[in-house]
């Protein structure tokens, strides 16, 4: 039998950019949007502030876009300050590489497996899900899910009895299968 566990993020992760005030590398977003329209252009950022000294720094959404372009809903969305939009345009490939910044997801997400019951079987089939493109290894993973330790996950490994289609040492932000051999 096939069991699903879901990786979910629980916060919004920090936004690693330098701060021009403290040379700090951690900002907050807080799901807040400033929006600019002069005539029939339009800007918006997505506000973040540093975890340091507080200041303020502006992560471009749209730049220089003709108000007509731009579907009305994305604007109520910026108008409403979405924190579901704040947390789709960070995870967005577009935004994140025209504002050169990185994420750091540690803390801001969670591991559901729907209980413990499966541990005691002897061969378990596990499909990992993502809710959102969160860049974890596997190994952690594997290791919360069946509480165990990391180096026990990566002997298991070793041994062939932990096997998988994708290479479990890296780093993994899409869904994938294993299948553990106790």
């Amino acid at each position: 039998m096939l069991e699903n566990w879901v990786v979910i993020p629980t916060c919004l992760p920090l936004v690693l950019r330098r701060c021009h005030t403290c040379a700090s590398e951690r900002f907050r977003a807080n799901g807040k949007f400033r929006v600019n329209a002069n005539h029939k252009v339009i800007d918006a950022w997505l506000l973040a502030l540093c975890t340091a000294c507080g200041q303020t720094t502006k992560l471009t959404v749209l730049e220089r876009m003709n108000v007509r372009s731009v579907r009305p809903e994305l604007l109520d969305r910026l108008h409403a300050n979405d924190p579901g939009l704040a947390a789709e345009l960070l995870q967005d490939p577009v935004v994140r590489r025209r504002n050169r910044i990185a994420l750091d997801w540690d803390g801001a997400w969670r591991l559901h497996t729907g209980g413990s019951d499966h541990l005691d079987r002897e061969v378990i089939d596990i499909s990992v899900r993502f809710a959102a493109r969160i860049p974890v290894r596997p190994v952690r993973l594997i290791a919360e899910g069946c509480g165990l330790s990391r180096a026990e996950v990566e002997r298991l490994i070793t041994e062939g009895n932990l096997v998988s289609a994708v290479r479990l040492n890296g780093k993994l932000s899409g869904d994938f299968t294993f299948t553990l051999k106790r």
